[in-house]
């Protein structure tokens, strides 16, 4: 695993969306089609207004969500509103969506109804993932009950109940996540960068859920870093 450290989210970001651009391009000139996971939360911003400078063939991309908050799709804490607002505008606007919020009442509803299509779906092409300060990632947390099962279930999708972070959530499986050419954690701060080094030095996905991806070995692995 390759860790690129930056002194800013900025100059992070800038590099970032090169590297997932050319790697959309190469699968676009390979097989037609590229595949694109991003995360939701306020870190990943300045990559999706540099993504959304990227003069690739956009309409053969596919673009979902690793994760979603149980939350009305106009609620400030939608990642699909995220999505919408701050990604698929400009350049990235022409390429196809797959928005993991279906309208139904729980997020495990969802998950039924979302499984085949999700499943479907091509091997990815990019994944990016962030991290929170708890280890956890995409909506896989430590204090779930079903983190287990979101890290060893051949399912695509899981509903899951954190403790420790408001709302229900939907979110792929570490199998799914994993199930990719090319993982990108993107992780800023000293703190989370900390938690970061603790999940690579002593793998416990109990406690970190990341440690679990991490240490998987069957996908290569970049983390882009800064520390602001």
């Amino acid at each position: 695993m390759k860790v690129n450290t930056f002194d800013s989210n900025e100059a992070l970001s800038s590099s970032l969306s090169e590297r997932i651009a050319e790697l959309l391009a190469q699968a676009i000139e390979q097989r037609g089609e590229a595949t694109l996971v991003v995360s939701g939360g306020r870190t990943p911003k300045p990559l999706f207004a540099a993504l959304n400078e990227k003069d690739i063939e956009w309409s053969k991309v596919t673009i979902l969500l690793a994760d979603e908050r149980w939350v009305s799709p106009d609620s400030d804490d939608s990642n699909d509103k995220l999505i919408k607002t701050c990604l698929l505008k400009n350049k990235v606007g022409a390429a196809k969506y797959v928005s993991l919020f279906t309208g139904h009442e729980q997020a495990s509803n969802a998950a039924a109804a979302l499984e085949a299509k999700v499943a479907a779906l091509p091997k990815f092409d990019v994944v990016v993932l962030g991290m929170g300060n708890d280890g956890h990632t995409a909506s896989l947390f430590p204090c779930c009950a079903q983190l287990e099962a979101g890290l060893t279930q051949s399912n695509a999708l899981i509903a899951t109940q954190p403790t420790t972070a408001p709302y229900n959530r939907l979110s792929l499986t570490k199998q799914r996540l994993l199930n990719s050419h090319h993982v990108f954690f993107h992780i800023t701060g000293d703190e989370k960068w900390s938690v970061l080094q603790t999940a690579m030095e002593r793998p416990d996905p109990t406690k970190y859920p990341i440690s679990d991806l991490i240490h998987a070995g069957s996908t290569p692995i970049d983390v882009y870093y800064s520390a602001a």
